[in-house]
Formats: structure tokens, sequence, C-alpha cells
């Protein structure tokens, strides 16, 4: 274990120290956030009553054992909690970096539990003020667990409150002000750190610095993946409950226009057993506090992958335009290839339809109202509201048009599993299909 009393050099006090009025707070600022938060594009939705919060806790594992993946961290993690509780202390720091959804979460709950200490949970983003932090940290009993998600975005004089706490277990109060002012050491008991963070990068040095322990959790194979479902599915079958369906499909597309309209030859056959056989286009509406940003996007039915996307103030020819010349140049389809798109104007159009013919693509349009013949366009759509758009107030587009580009580009396309895609993402389903074909 770190000698927590060695290795001060990056340890600096917090701008002004903390004053004794700043450590009266409210409850509210001293546990998790209520806001919803988002991490690299993924909500994370906040619990809105106190059932939903115990099932939640229900449907987490509950101990290292129920844990399911991960093997060499719980081996590790397993052993450092087994010696912290033989020797009567509290366990060292620990820092979980991963993506969203791998199980940080979760494990932090399992080391408190296993432990046998109190858990208290918050957020970076949730602690606005060192008093903040100073008062959860001295609200703590011997030995309890601290977990801070997002622990990257801490402010920095929040952060700096920290270094003390997490080496000598002391907070430096700062008593009176202008020159009379000195600094006073609060003793806080001895407890344990756990921070979570998608973004080690940002974490600064001083700071991992004072993590004894530093785990990254990989992603889950099929088999892990297959025995969480079913253990999820199996508790929830006890609960009596069930999943959250989406929202109908509403269409929103204005097909009252002169311009020539292709018949539906998709029909619905969204199954494609090679890349470059069949595309979906479509639109959809994103509001910021500047007003809309409409989206533009190309799928590949093969792989769900997107091949295409704009971004655009404006509802007009250049949007879808400029999502098919992306496509066109990304993928350079043979002739013959299928695309499928509603029957709205800027599809119509005969710059659209000049370019499809250019590329010898095939035009294909849905029916009336009937959103359901370009289903995957729309679920893609569904999914892309209900992971960020719905959990997210921008007040520029120049923002949405960042956090949009991170979410397609970074995770959707490089990241997310699909369960159609045997529960890999779009990139790594195509490089097995690529492998498939070379052998």
């Amino acid at each position: 274990m770190r000698d927590r009393n060695a290795n001060k050099e990056g340890r600096r006090p917090a701008e002004g120290g903390v004053g004794l009025s700043d450590l009266e707070v409210q409850d509210g600022t001293c546990v998790q956030s209520r806001a919803t938060r988002k991490v690299d594009g993924v909500p994370r939705p906040e619990l809105s009553s106190e059932d939903d919060r115990q099932l939640d806790h229900s449907l987490r594992p509950h101990s290292l054992a129920e844990f399911v993946g991960q093997e060499r961290i719980k081996k590790v993690l397993g052993m450092s909690i087994a010696a912290a509780r033989q020797r009567g202390e509290a366990l060292d720091h620990v820092l979980f970096s991963a993506p969203p959804g791998l199980g940080k979460t979760s494990l932090a709950n399992i080391v408190a539990r296993e432990l046998g200490v109190n858990l208290r949970m918050t957020s970076g983003p949730a602690i606005e003020r060192a008093g903040d932090l100073a008062a959860i940290v001295s609200d703590l009993g011997e030995g309890d667990v601290l977990f801070i998600d997002e622990i990257h975005r801490l402010a920095r004089p929040v952060e700096e409150i920290l270094y003390p706490a997490m080496e000598d277990f002391e907070l430096n109060i700062v008593v009176g002000s202008g020159m009379g002012a000195r600094t006073m050491a609060l003793s806080v008991k001895p407890f344990t750190m756990i921070g979570a963070t998608t973004r080690s990068g940002l974490l600064s040095s001083p700071l991992r610095d004072r993590f004894g322990q530093h785990y990254h959790l990989d992603f889950y194979g099929h088999d892990d993946l297959a025995l969480i479902i079913k253990r999820v599915a199996r508790l929830m079958r006890a609960a009596g409950l069930r999943a959250r369906t989406p929202r109908r499909f509403r269409c929103t597309t204005d097909s009252e226009h002169p311009m020539a309209i292709r018949g539906n030859l998709l029909a619905r056959r969204f199954a494609v057993a090679q890349p470059n056989f069949g595309w979906v286009a479509d639109i959809t509406y994103l509001w910021t506090l500047e007003g809309w940003l409409y989206l533009a996007v190309i799928l590949d039915l093969f792989s769900r992958r997107v091949v295409g996307w704009s971004m655009s103030e404006r509802l007009e020819k250049k949007l879808t335009l400029d999502a098919l010349s992306m496509a066109l140049a990304e993928r350079q389809p043979q002739g013959g290839l299928l695309h499928h798109s509603d029957r709205g104007s800027q599809y119509a159009s005969r710059e659209y339809q000049e370019l499809l013919a250019r590329h010898a693509l095939l035009s294909s349009m849905s029916r009336r109202a009937n959103c359901w013949d370009n289903a995957v366009a729309e679920s893609f759509f569904a999914t892309l509201k209900i992971e960020l758009v719905y959990q997210t107030r921008w007040s520029r587009r120049a923002q949405a048009r960042s956090e949009v580009f991170d979410y397609i580009e970074i995770f959707y396309n490089r990241r997310r599993r699909h369960s159609a895609l045997d529960y890999l993402c779009p990139d790594e389903f195509e490089r097995r299909q690529q492998k498939q074909m070379a052998a």
C-alpha cells in the first residue's frame, strides 16, 4: 500500500482555503445530484423516487462473487478488501476508469458492502463549492466510503480540498479574513475515496497520484453479457416488472409536393447479408436554445453503422445532399445499392435523385404516412434521443453539433453494442464479416 504521507509535491492549499461559513450547506449538496447527468454521450438518468432507488439497488450485484466479468479486477480488489479488514484500517483509495455502463457504481457499492461500512455517493458536477465537499468529508464515519462519479469534472478549488483529506485525513480551514486570517487543520476520520471517471486523461496528476489502486474496466464479452441479461431478466420477472417500451413512431414528413415519388422497393426487408447492399436515410429535429438543429443520417442496413450524416440550422436540400455525399465518399458503393428514405421533398428533389442516379443507386421510398417502412432509421433516432437528446439541454447549436458528433462517431459506431449484431458494435461487426470473407 502507498504511504499517504509521502509524495506531497503536487499538493497545494486551496486558494483562500475553506471558510467556516462554507461548511453550512444544505442537505441536497451532500448527496448525489438530482439533475440528469450525461457521460460521453450516454445518459445517466437520476432516479425519481425512493422505490426506484430501491429497485435500482436490488438489480445491482451485492458482492464480488455476484459481479459478472472483470475477473482480474475482482481478484485484486478482493485481496485488498480482505487485507484492509484484517488490519482494521480503511481501504486505500480506489480509482475506476472505464466507458459508461461497465459497472463502476456497482463496484463502489460492493466495496462498501464487503467492508461493512456506509457508502456516500455524489458526482463531480454536483459539488460546486469547496465547502460542499468539506461538509461531506467531515460527516463521514471511520472507514466509510465516499464515491465520486465523474471525478474528472471536479472544480479545481474543490479538488485541492481533497489532497490533504486523502493523504493526511485533515481539512484546511481558514479562520478570519484579511491580514488576520489564519489556517487551521481540522481532522477527519479515516475514509476510503472511490473515484470513477470515463476520461482518466482529464484527471490532474496530483489527484491521480493520491489513489493507491487504479483499475481500468474492460468491455464485456458475449458470455458475460448473456449472464448479465439473464440475471436482470430473472430479477425483473420476480419483481413483476417489464422493460419500458419506446413511444410509437410519429410521422413528421410532409410529402405534399409535386416531385416524383419512388416505389417502396425495400418493402421492410431490413436484414441484408453484406455491407453496401441497402442504406436507409432520414431526418430528425434537435432543439437548442438558439433554435432547431436538423440532423440527416444514412445507415447501412448490414451493420447499422451511420455511414453519412449532416447537421444544419435549416431544413433544406443541402442537408441531405451533404449526408449522401459523405456516405458515398466513405463507402464508395458499387452500382445497384438500394437507398431507402421517406417521401420528403429533400429526398424527392431533382438534385438528390440525380446524385443517386449518377452513382447507380436505386431509390426507394416509404408509403404515405408509414414510418414503419423506414423503421431502422426511426429506431436509430429513438436511441439517439433516449441516450442523448432527452437528457440534455443545449444552449447553443455548436454544443449540440459537438455532442452529436461524439455520439455518432466515437460512441455509436465504435462502441455501442447491438442485440441485432450479436452484441457487437457496428465497426466490430463489419470487421468480423471482412475476416470471414477473407478466410
